[in-house]
């Protein structure tokens, strides 16, 4: 295996503030539970107490992907500012009432879409390799479970396909509409006051 200092410009990965290289997560959530991360202005995400093994090897500089579930939808992407730190405020919910997200890291938006804009996962999920790893009439089965590593190029794939959703927005919307002059946070009672679907299989 070539090593990351002799890997070709495409290839290589970006470096995290701690010098090491980063890390792409995926965090699988429910549309409720996404809308708590939105109203906070996506400075903040908390894991599944079972999780806590991968919280801790999450770093400032690392991504981090959302998928929605019942919309089976791409919907934002963010970048860790922080290690893992314990907090056990009921934010976020899940069907276990004792479920409190206490492993948490502090992160920044980059990308975010509107409910009526997420990348639907089906369009991409053939060109992605972690998907590969599943039967292809069974794909779904890679967005199961809470907390998901993924290979470098699938999360690029995504954020680019995130990126151009963006940049598709009509500029007759207003300057507050225009892709990087709205902050994320500041669509997030819109976003909330939308009724939202029934979450398949496990959520976060």
């Amino acid at each position: 295996m070539p090593d990351e200092k002799t890997s070709t410009p495409g290839t290589r990965r970006k470096r995290s503030r701690s010098g090491t290289p980063s890390q792409y997560w995926m965090i699988v959530t429910s549309p409720e539970n996404y809308r708590k991360s939105r109203e906070l202005g996506f400075t903040v995400q908390g894991l599944k107490s079972r999780h806590r093994k991968r919280a801790e090897t999450m770093r400032p500089g690392d991504r981090l992907l959302y998928y929605v579930t019942g919309r089976m939808a791409f919907a934002a992407t963010t970048t860790l500012s922080s290690q893992m730190f314990e907090e056990h405020s009921h934010v976020w919910r899940s069907s276990r009432r004792e479920e409190d997200y206490p492993w948490r890291v502090h992160t920044r938006p980059e990308h975010v879409l509107e409910e009526t804009e997420w990348v639907l996962a089906k369009e991409l999920a053939y060109r992605l390799e972690y998907v590969r790893k599943w039967p292809p009439e069974h794909w779904t089965l890679a967005f199961q479970g809470h907390v998901h590593q993924l290979p470098q190029k699938d999360f690029k794939l995504i954020e680019d396909e995130i990126r151009r959703t963006e940049s598709r927005r009509g500029d007759g919307e207003g300057a507050d509409q225009t892709p990087g002059k709205q902050n994320p946070a500041a669509r997030s009672e819109d976003v909330a006051r939308r009724p939202g679907k029934k979450a398949h299989a496990a959520t976060g």
